[in-house]
């Protein structure tokens, strides 16, 4: 039942292995490693994965399960309903995360990024029911969902299913009042429900961490000691009934970073609340897409066209107005994949969204800047 888990136990800071560093192409374990070590010594425990992340499963299962006692972490990943036409083939995604994960069991396991159309989905496939099952048989310890939807969504789940025991929300200072997100509607409506809450994209992405971004001079005259990073770390944690905010860290920098913020964790004072209110004034005078680099756009791309690399290049001509090196980034980014020109504008990449933006027409816009 929703407000039963014992969140004293589980480390406030999650590792999400959305975002994994890279070496060469590949994941880098050897930094993943030290990263996933470093993490558990500062008491983190809680690690996030997911069977549609490409390779993050395994990942886990090389870096902590094999490497660290199982009962001191707790192991998340997630059940996607899309493409599924069976209750079997829920199963046969259940038993593949256990065997990617190299575990007997999965401490939280979610229904992935669901709706109230989707969870009608879930009912006809009997998932919820399954995710009672595996509870009761000791394979799964606690059942919920991931969320990117509107908030009258998360309210008719969260009441027809008072069994999901958690629920993960994109909740950030820059969605918090955000009429196309709703952080905090959909934060109040998991309160309301006495419903604990994972945090997921604290940082956008990384958009309110971006060292050029237009809010980075006002919030280090704020406080040249500390990162951006923290701010929008501090603003999530202080908020009632979360008990984990994953951090989709992809160096070790900024894992060191995450720990210090939450090795000294304090709530934003009246004065630095303020300060959020004004970089949050800045951030929305620029034109910026609120990508936050899920990939889910990319798996069922036709054309292999890596859309988030690409908005992403596309922000930064956005906020400084000009071409100038960016051409350079663009060229090495499609050098081995499609080019914006390539879409096909089947609008794949729209469907799937979580955050239901208008792909295909800033693909034009990119092929006319850079090709």
């Amino acid at each position: 039942m929703p407000g039963t888990i014992h969140v004293e136990k589980i480390g406030k800071l999650g590792f999400g292995y959305m975002r994994l560093p890279r070496k060469g192409g590949a994941f880098d374990m050897a930094q993943i490693n030290k990263m996933a070590d470093t993490f558990l010594e500062s008491g983190g425990t809680y690690f996030d994965a997911a069977y549609i992340y490409k390779g993050a499963e395994v990942a886990l299962r090389e870096s902590v399960v094999k490497r660290h006692p199982r009962r001191s972490v707790q192991i998340a990943t997630k059940l996607p309903l899309d493409s599924a036409k069976s209750l079997k083939q829920l199963e046969e995604r259940f038993e593949t995360s256990l065997e990617r994960l190299g575990t007997e069991y999965i401490d939280f396991y979610l229904l992935h990024g669901i709706s109230a159309r989707s969870s009608k989905k879930a009912e006809s496939l009997g998932a919820w029911d399954y995710l009672a099952e595996l509870k009761a048989k000791g394979l799964i310890r606690h059942m919920g969902f991931s969320f990117h939807a509107p908030p009258d969504d998360l309210e008719e789940i969260l009441s027809n299913h008072p069994e999901a025991e958690f629920v993960q929300l994109q909740i950030n200072y820059h969605d918090w009042n955000n009429p196309d997100i709703q952080s905090r509607r959909m934060y109040e409506i998991a309160r309301k429900h006495n419903t604990p809450i994972i945090v997921m994209e604290p940082l956008l992405g990384g958009l309110l961490a971006a060292v050029n971004s237009p809010i980075a001079d006002l919030l280090r005259s704020a406080n040249p000691n500390v990162s951006m990073a923290s701010w929008a770390l501090r603003f999530v944690a202080q908020l009632e009934g979360v008990f984990v905010t994953l951090s989709g860290m992809s160096s070790f920098g900024q894992l060191a970073d995450n720990i210090a913020t939450y090795a000294d964790m304090k709530p934003l004072s009246n004065d630095e609340q303020a300060v959020l209110d004004r970089a949050l004034e800045a951030l929305n005078a620029v034109p910026r897409i609120a990508c936050t680099d899920c990939t889910y756009c990319v798996n069922g791309c036709p054309s292999n066209i890596k859309i988030p690399g690409l908005i992403g290049i596309y922000n930064d001509y956005l906020v400084h107005n000009t071409t100038t090196n960016l051409d350079g980034s663009y060229n090495w980014l499609t050098a081995n994949s499609g080019k914006a020109s390539d879409c096909t504008a089947c609008r794949a990449c729209e469907d799937i969204c979580p955050q239901h933006l208008e792909i295909v027409a800033t693909l034009d816009k990119l092929s006319a800047l850079f090709e």
